[in-house]
């Protein structure tokens, strides 16, 4: 599909800044898990959605990478996975609310669950208008890749921050 093909470059950067970030993350809890510091209700608050979020990126960028015969199929599997991720963020604020180990503030609720959140609804939303705005559509799955990616950013980089300023230091108090 002509569409599609356009996006290559896109989904180069996308899916391997994804790819990359992935494993760093992985290096990063391998590196402070000799000091945790926290439960794993807390990771599975805050750690494993950042994973989710980039291994979404890097789907996005494989789906849309795929030579499709029409944008039918890649449309479908988009809006799957914006409903799945829809319904993974009210699973991420559940965990939130009941993990103890940390009181998460505005920036925490806007970064792990409004901003991912609003990502997947454009990329649920994008699905239904591929077929009469395809490239209004592929606008709005190339910025949902997008902030989900940024997000994990943000999310990797305050993970570590936390870890390294408060914990590591609260640890040797």
């Amino acid at each position: 599909m002509a569409e599609l093909r356009e996006w290559e470059s896109f989904y180069v950067i996308v899916g391997g800044g994804a790819a990359a970030l992935i494993g760093l993350q992985f290096v990063v809890l391998t590196l402070i898990a000799e000091k945790p510091v926290a439960g794993p209700e807390a990771g599975a608050a805050f750690a494993t959605p950042t994973i989710v979020h980039f291994g979404t990126a890097l789907l996005l960028a494989a789906l849309t990478r795929v030579p499709w015969q029409s944008i039918t199929p890649a449309a479908m599997l988009w809006c799957f996975v914006g409903f799945a991720g829809v319904a993974y963020e009210f699973v991420v604020a559940r965990r939130m609310r009941l993990q103890t180990a940390y009181r998460p503030e505005f920036e925490d609720w806007l970064f792990h669950v409004g901003l991912p959140l609003a990502a997947y609804a454009v990329l649920a939303l994008s699905a239904f208008f591929a077929w009469t705005h395809a490239h209004e559509a592929l606008l709005g799955v190339g910025g949902a890749a997008l902030l989900l990616l940024f997000i994990g950013i943000h999310n990797a980089w305050d993970a570590v921050s936390y870890h390294v300023f408060v914990s590591m230091r609260n640890s040797r108090d």
